[in-house]
């Protein structure tokens, strides 16, 4: 089993966010790796579960790719919900969310991609044995996010 390091930044998150992905959330709080390092959602102008999502993805592309050696890093990151869990403190309001993540390391995934254009609608391209093999270097993982939702929800 391949683990990641959890996020160690004492930055603003949203400072992180808008500096590596030029995106501004109206956010703040820690990286969601429990109720205490909740993500704080501020404000939305999306549907509350693409924002979740967007984040949870923007978390996983920093652990899995953007913080390590060139020759560790995955691509093709893609995030699925598993389950939504709802938690009331006092007046606070937490979602917590499990996501499944599947990833192939970038410079397989690189020549996966390759292999897929040059061969694309060419007789001899055996595309089941493409997707087959790109599902066999497949990795799959499950996390936690957590989000303080009270502001608006």
């Amino acid at each position: 089993m391949i683990f990641f390091k959890d996020i160690q930044s004492n930055e603003n998150i949203k400072e992180v966010i808008q500096s590596a992905f030029s995106v501004e959330l109206a956010i703040n709080g820690g990286w969601g790796y429990s109720q205490k390092l909740a993500t704080n959602i501020l404000k939305i102008n999306m549907p509350i579960a693409q924002l979740q999502h967007t984040i949870a993805s923007m978390r996983s592309h920093i652990e899995m790719n953007m913080t390590l050696p060139k020759e560790e890093r995955y691509a093709g990151i893609n995030l699925a919900e598993i389950s939504r869990e709802e938690f009331h403190i006092d007046t606070l309001h937490f979602q917590k969310i499990t996501y499944q993540i599947s990833a192939i390391q970038e410079e397989l995934y690189t020549l996966f991609i390759a292999e897929y254009k040059e061969g694309y609608g060419k007789k001899e391209f055996d595309i089941a044995d493409h997707f087959d093999r790109k599902k066999e270097a497949t990795i799959k993982r499950e996390i936690s996010y957590w989000f303080e939702v009270s502001k608006v929800l």
